[in-house]
């Protein structure tokens, strides 16, 4: 039998060894992480303070500023306090929190955005029944839905991540615990079984992409039977915001953990880990107020800005 030690600690890639380098990271990310707490929060406010905006669709876009203030909290304030201290190490009860909360948050995430989805079908499709179909009730029940569902998936995916058994070593050749990196530690015998997990996880995402899809072909063909181009102007200007946020989140996201990791850290794994779980929450705000009409009248109120 080949030698195996009990891992108590990982290290995680940092994006240069060098000491200034480290340093324009953390500024970097420093900025990158108040930007989002920012948007977030005031899309969170806008919504909570304007009686206007509690309707299904932006009681929905509260929930996933929720989550983007979460997910973004997750990953960089670790990476900036190791760039900060010129470190690596993250204890293991920190890489299975990071693991936890990450896959609990996108599981919430990519639920949220296909009952927005349906939200936006049903609004558009069926118009004379969307307040009956999409009541309070409904709404919040679909929430938690996406909530409860997010901490079951990802109890199951963690505890069956760290569950294997670690002898090849703790370098993490990325700058969070992310599992396709982790699983290139882990012994063959259980690996099987993860793999498992990740497979049934690709058929879930690929699953709400395909529903979202078939939604917004209905939607589309919907909206160009509009006979005012004021009409459909303002139905694409409610949808077109929440497919960016979709394609973003969803092809960013299939990339990472379907494509084969190499055997060497790449910058292209780096680069495709910042699209998924960094980019998303700085984007969110913008991209769902550029082209909204009532959240930038929100957000002027809200700022006091003309």
């Amino acid at each position: 039998m080949s030698n195996r030690t009990t891992v108590t600690e990982f290290l995680l890639l940092g994006f240069s060894d060098i000491w200034k380098l480290q340093i324009l990271h953390f500024v970097g990310f420093l900025v990158i992480y108040l930007a989002a707490l920012m948007g977030n929060l005031l899309i969170f406010m806008a919504i909570g303070f304007n009686h206007h905006l509690h309707t299904p669709m932006y009681f929905f876009l509260m929930n996933l500023s929720i989550i983007d203030l979460c997910s973004i909290s997750v990953i960089i304030p670790k990476s900036m306090a190791n760039s900060l201290m010129n470190t690596r190490s993250i204890s293991y009860a920190g890489c299975v929190a990071q693991v936890f909360f990450l896959i609990f948050l996108l599981g919430v995430d990519l639920s949220l955005l296909t009952v927005m989805a349906y939200d936006r079908y049903v609004a558009i499709c069926q118009p004379l029944h969307y307040e009956t179909i999409m009541n309070s009730r409904t709404c919040v029940q679909m929430a938690a839905g996406a909530w409860i569902g997010g901490i079951l998936y990802s109890v199951l995916h963690t505890g069956n991540t760290f569950a294997l058994t670690f002898c090849g070593g703790n370098m993490v050749d990325q700058f969070f615990c992310e599992i396709p990196h982790l699983l290139k530690l882990a012994c063959s015998d259980s690996y099987l079984s993860e793999v498992g997990v990740l497979a049934f996880s690709a058929c879930l995402v690929l699953g709400s992409f395909v529903f979202i899809i078939v939604s917004y072909v209905y939607i589309f063909k919907s909206v160009l039977r509009i006979p005012s181009e004021q009409g459909r102007h303002k139905a694409f200007s409610t949808c077109l915001p929440h497919l960016t946020v979709v394609s973003l989140v969803v092809c960013t996201g299939i990339f990472a953990y379907l494509k084969p990791t190499s055997s060497s850290p790449s910058a292209l794994d780096l680069v495709v880990a910042v699209l998924y779980s960094v980019l998303p929450p700085i984007m969110n705000p913008i991209i769902y107020s550029m082209r909204n009409k009532e959240m930038k009248a929100a957000l002027r109120r809200l700022t006091g800005c003309r």
